[in-house]
């Protein structure tokens, strides 16, 4: 079978859905690889890299005419220089690998059915003990829980450790982050690792030891034990809820020089957990980066790919970190993808099993038809 890596069409988007090693490893299992002429140029590596491990470097028509899988990082948009759509370029009956976020976008999910495009969103992979080696969402996370935390301390006036110097000491820094998932505890190690003082909310009371476990403090907001799914995610919290936790809260925040925010309910509009009227109260020269701003954002002043002054504190609102790190971003989301072919593939082939536990729980569209209970709910 041919696997195909288009360049990533997206503006901003560095990333790569297979690196030169994977496609080594692929090859290796038995498929044949082609990779769009500099698609992998923005995070680092060359046509010449993948043609040392064995694929074929193509032009983007005979990308998409030989593609029996595509395995890519964005959703299927218009494309720049084909004057169509992505989904147009698909031959009938290839298999499609990327972030489609169907419970954000199930009209493309019903698109994706009517040009009979198999699609596998990598957003959708259950989050089980087999299914780790898959989890994009948390691979992805992971980067950008590291990054918002540079990016916050390259723009905050001050450092972040505690220093005792001849001038007089220096307090540390003081963080705050919203949501304690992948990106949370991953924004708290790095915070912690820099020297600042962090303490984290969370809806959920069972990751407090976590928080803990990584010197963070745990702001706890009564009644949050109950608001996990079975999934391991938070659930949507309900008004009262939401209001007592920004009651508690206010006073965190306004005492912050850091607020990361990084709550994200799949499938809803994120909520707005940061207020205009928090961030007026916060002190000049703070900074707040909002990880949810794609989504609707969890702070209500924060602009999808802006930086923002509002009140004397930057609010930033950058909607792809881990764009922002290309190269592990993209080794990191291409082992994903490796492992799950390996699962789903055989000398060569990939096949598709209906019944088997993380192909029904993150295969969206199958033989012209939407499959996937949840998204057919939306639609």
């Amino acid at each position: 079978m041919v696997i195909a890596v288009p360049k990533e069409i997206l503006p901003g988007e560095n990333r790569v859905a297979c690196v030169p090693d994977v496609a080594s490893k692929l090859i290796k299992s038995g498929f044949q690889l082609h990779v769009e002429k500099d698609a992998g140029l923005n995070a680092g590596f060359t046509n010449e890299m993948y043609e040392k491990a064995g694929a074929k470097i193509v032009n983007l028509n005979e990308l998409y005419s030989s593609a029996e899988v595509v395995i890519k990082v964005q959703r299927p948009l218009d494309h720049p220089t084909a004057g169509k759509n992505e989904l147009d370029l698909f031959k009938e009956g290839t298999i499609l690998i990327t972030f489609l976020y169907p419970l954000n976008f199930p009209e493309l999910a019903q698109k994706c059915a009517a040009k009979k495009i198999n699609v596998i969103s990598m957003d959708m992979i259950p989050r089980t003990t087999l299914a780790q080696k898959m989890d994009a969402l948390s691979s992805q996370a992971n980067i950008a829980g590291y990054k918002s935390v540079v990016m916050c301390a390259d723009t905050l006036g001050k450092i972040f450790p505690l220093m005792m110097t001849a001038a007089g000491t220096i307090s540390p820094a003081k963080v705050v982050i919203m949501g304690a998932g992948v990106a949370g505890l991953q924004a708290l190690g790095t915070a912690k690792r820099l020297g600042a003082v962090v303490e984290v909310s969370d809806i959920r009371a069972a990751v407090k030891e976590e928080v803990l476990s990584l010197g963070g403090r745990f702001i706890e907001v009564e009644g949050a034990a109950d608001m996990q799914d079975a999934g391991g995610y938070a659930k949507e919290a309900s008004e009262e809820f939401l209001k007592k936790q920004k009651e508690l809260i206010f006073k965190h925040i306004t005492e912050a020089d850091i607020v990361i925010t990084t709550a994200l309910v799949p499938g809803k509009k994120a909520p707005v957990l940061v207020t205009e009227e928090m961030v007026k109260n916060m002190k000049p020269g703070s900074v707040v980066l909002d990880m949810a701003v794609e989504f609707g954002g969890n702070c209500e002043v924060s602009e999808k790919g802006k930086n923002v002054k509002k009140h004397g504190v930057t609010v930033i609102g950058e909607p792809n970190l881990p764009s922002l790190v290309p190269t592990h971003s993209s080794e990191m989301y291409s082992k994903n993808i490796l492992a799950l072919i390996q699962y789903i593939g055989k000398e060569g082939k990939v096949e598709l099993k209906l019944e088997d536990e993380i192909v029904k729980g993150s295969l969206i569209t199958h033989n012209g038809e939407v499959v996937h209970q949840r998204i057919k709910d939306l639609l």
